[in-house]
């Protein structure tokens, strides 16, 4: 047999609440094709979810559950991209031309009439499966390429092992020196919708002005990649929590305000971003600092996207500008002490203290030094009353 005779035929997903119009496609395809059948769109849709050797799909519009529109809808806004790039056809009827033009920019790619010729209708197959089987031996090939790179031909931004491998580095490092990491993860809001009002091709054109930004806004110790479709990951090694809360919060607002213009429409976007950080959340190992700033940006986009979360909840400016204070604070005062400039800190000391007093409670937790924390707390509340008292003449 020659090598040709031992492949598999490829495979036709046929939708349609007709039994006689998809046995009348089997019956015209039989011997040159495989197939499966489904009666609505919804059953179309699980069988796509749950066979992964499916070439094509060629699917009515008017059907219970789910039509041809919506079945449309969701193969453009998957994130996999098995299913995301399958070609199309719909089996048009008494359809008007705006059915038709609505299905085409939903993402079809052929259309036929139920009384198409076996000869027509099985040379579109045939060309449509050479190009997704074409299409799907370069990404195959994209992938190959990309294990042993480390920047992704398709984003320019390095690989998603890259990353971790990189961030595996950073994290041993900071643990070393006593620092921490910081990681954003960034989402696009409503990408599936965009998708569906726009079309895939302008959301792809989202997804790459934004990779652009993250690109040249992030710093050169930074590294960003693309983790699926309309997600990325940002690492921050020694950049510190404020730092990268400022940061994101500063992505956010910028993406707020950017109008995108494609043929006369203007598009807006927004992002959501999730923020995590290897000391403030106790974390040891990056794929759970990711995992971590994923969560909180699924639970951003929950809450009605457009927004930053992080530890304590939603980042506000007046949030990041509590820890900018509290750090400056810190480190001033560090350096007036080694300067021998100590008396010069008197007056500070109950907000020193309130921003160092979870420090010290982890501290006593772990040694049981003695550390006076119960006494400690009375001089925070002392600067939290404002009584105008001089909290060391506190008992």
């Amino acid at each position: 047999m020659s090598e040709e005779e031992h492949q598999p035929l490829p495979k036709v997903l046929i939708v349609d609440d007709s039994r006689m119009v998809r046995a009348s496609v089997i019956k015209l395809i039989r011997g040159r094709f495989e197939f499966r059948e489904e009666a609505d769109g919804e059953a179309g849709w699980q069988a796509l979810l749950v066979d992964p050797t499916i070439h094509l799909v060629l699917t009515d519009i008017g059907m219970p559950q789910l039509d041809g529109y919506g079945l449309l809808e969701r193969v453009r806004a998957s994130k996999l991209s098995r299913i995301h790039d399958l070609p199309v056809i719909v089996i048009s009827g008494d359809e008007d031309d705006s059915a038709r033009e609505r299905a085409r920019r939903l993402g079809a790619n052929d259309f036929i009439t139920k009384g198409i010729r076996a000869t027509e209708l099985l040379a579109r197959l045939d060309s449509l499966t050479r190009l997704a089987q074409t299409r799907r031996e370069l990404e195959e090939s994209r992938a190959a390429l990309a294990k042993h790179s480390p920047i992704d031909p398709a984003s320019g931004l390095v690989t998603e092992s890259c990353l971790n491998w990189r961030a595996e580095q950073e994290l041993a490092l900071a643990r070393r020196r006593r620092g921490n990491i910081s990681a954003m993860v960034v989402e696009i809001d409503r990408y599936e919708q965009l998708a569906v009002l726009h079309g895939a091709h302008v959301a792809q054109l989202v997804t790459r002005k934004l990779s652009k930004i993250l690109a040249t806004k992030v710093r050169k110790e930074d590294t960003v990649t693309e983790l699926a479709p309309a997600r990325f990951a940002v690492l921050s090694p020694a950049g510190g929590w404020a730092g990268c809360c400022a940061f994101a919060l500063r992505l956010q607002k910028a993406m707020e305000k950017l109008v995108m213009t494609y043929r006369e429409e203007r598009i807006r976007i927004s992002v959501t971003i999730g923020v995590s950080n290897s000391t403030t959340d106790d974390i040891g190992t990056v794929s759970e600092l990711i995992g971590l700033a994923t969560q909180r940006a699924q639970t951003g986009r929950q809450a009605g996207g457009n927004r930053v979360i992080g530890d304590q909840g939603e980042v506000t400016q007046a949030f990041v500008d509590r820890l900018i204070t509290q750090a400056v604070s810190i480190d001033q005062a560090l350096e007036r002490i080694r300067a021998g400039e100590g008396a010069e800190i008197t007056s500070q000391l109950p907000q020193l203290i309130a921003t160092l007093l979870p420090l010290l409670q982890w501290v006593e937790l772990q040694f049981r030094c003695g550390i006076p924390i119960e006494r400690l707390k009375g001089y925070e509340i002392g600067a939290d009353a404002d009584t105008g008292s001089d909290p060391a003449a506190k008992s």
